[in-house]
């Protein structure tokens, strides 16, 4: 069974929580995925963990097919999405160490059922069941489990989740101030 961590503020405190000292070192490959339909904190939260955990971090950016599917009513593109999550990285100076791939299937089957690279995916409380599930998938067929990074949710002024479906609905602004 692989390890499930909590998010902390940093490497350090991860490692004093775990009481093991490998856990100091980066992660070679880390993975993280989502809509990211609007760039909020929760979501930059979420990236910033990965950033900070990972040498090299995959993003898994949900398709229009896949949210479709999912029955998710977009409100920008793939394409408007994946510029947006370039820019950040480049702002942020680290787009050499992230790549941007679709996401075409809630497991991310390709990139991270099958990839034995992959070391650790960062994942929000929302999402973690997937990471579970994606684990079970990859001890089937012989992989290495991932480390799983829980980050917590990220609230609102009002208390309740920042979420792109309340943006959208124009009830809090990306950063969780209440309109």
């Amino acid at each position: 069974m692989r390890k499930v961590w909590r998010s902390m503020d940093n490497l350090r405190d991860l490692r004093e929580a775990s009481g093991e000292e490998e856990v100091a070192r980066k992660y070679r490959r880390v993975a993280v995925g989502g809509t990211f339909e609007f760039l909020h904190k929760g979501h930059r939260v979420l990236l910033e963990k990965a950033l900070e955990i990972g040498e090299k971090v995959l993003v898994g950016l949900t398709t229009d097919e896949l949210a479709d599917r999912l029955g998710k009513k977009l409100s920008k593109s793939y394409d408007e999405r994946y510029r947006q999550l370039k820019q950040f990285f480049e702002r942020l100076g680290v787009i050499d160490r992230v790549e941007i791939k679709p996401l075409n299937d809630v497991y991310g089957l390709d990139i991270l059922v099958y990839n034995p690279e992959y070391e650790a995916i960062v994942v929000s409380e929302e999402t973690k069941r997937r990471a579970f599930e994606i684990n079970e998938m990859r001890r089937g067929r012989g992989l290495r489990e991932l480390d799983i990074v829980v980050v917590p949710l990220i609230m609102a002024e009002d208390g309740k989740p920042i979420s792109s479906t309340r943006i959208k609905q124009g009830i809090i602004d990306e950063e969780g101030r209440l309109l």
